[in-house]
């Protein structure tokens, strides 16, 4: 966030994203998307089920919201995602409303269950049951609200990855290599670049 001639912060409440990688529903309608001018129009918002996150309805002001959230204003036909500038700061984007019915995730975690299927667990907190056969480090493509897994984007080299942390976040680039925890991607200049295996995140 740009803190400079910004009104005080909401600070977010904890839920699916690390607090300091994400803010609070309110800040985002009112000091990003500038949709109210004040908390109270806010409140009137979220109170009027007019505010859907990732196709789900949400009531409270200091919600968290993070990296590649599908913000749904109903009353607006208006459709939102977070992503990071050049700097590494959440900043809102405009989508259309087909972009808004999906949602990237990685995978940094899974499980192996009863009846042969694999939990992942998912960059924004969200756990997902299925059949489908993915690694760690790769993302799925979401349908939502269902959660239904309509692709898995592999970790893999010619991959499309953006980074999420680190002195680079918010760039995006080709993968060239991986060995170990390290990763080589090219840029768009074609420039060779090494950083961290965990801050790559496969898109589409």
């Amino acid at each position: 966030m740009d803190r400079k001639g910004a009104k005080i912060n909401l600070r977010p409440n904890p839920g699916a994203h690390n607090l300091n990688q994400g803010l609070a529903l309110g800040f985002v309608l009112r000091d990003l998307l500038k949709l109210a001018s004040t908390m109270g129009e806010v409140e009137k918002l979220l109170n009027n089920n007019e505010v859907l996150v990732d196709g789900n309805r949400k009531k409270n002001r200091k919600e968290i919201v993070g990296l590649f959230d599908r913000i749904t204003v109903t009353a607006l036909n208006k459709y939102y995602t977070l992503n990071l500038d050049f700097k590494g700061r959440l900043v809102a984007e405009e989508l259309t409303a087909k972009d808004a019915e999906f949602k990237t995730c990685k995978v940094v975690g899974k499980t192996a269950i009863k009846g042969g299927k694999l939990q992942f667990n998912l960059y924004d907190g969200k756990n997902i049951i299925t059949d489908k056969k993915a690694k760690v480090g790769d993302s799925v493509i979401l349908s939502l609200p269902s959660l239904e897994i309509k692709e898995i984007l592999s970790l893999k080299e010619g991959a499309k990855v953006f980074l999420t942390k680190g002195k680079r976040a918010g760039a995006t680039g080709k993968l060239k290599s991986l060995e170990g925890e390290t990763a080589k991607y090219t840029n768009e200049a074609g420039e060779e670049i090494e950083t961290t295996k965990k801050y790559l995140y496969v898109m589409k």
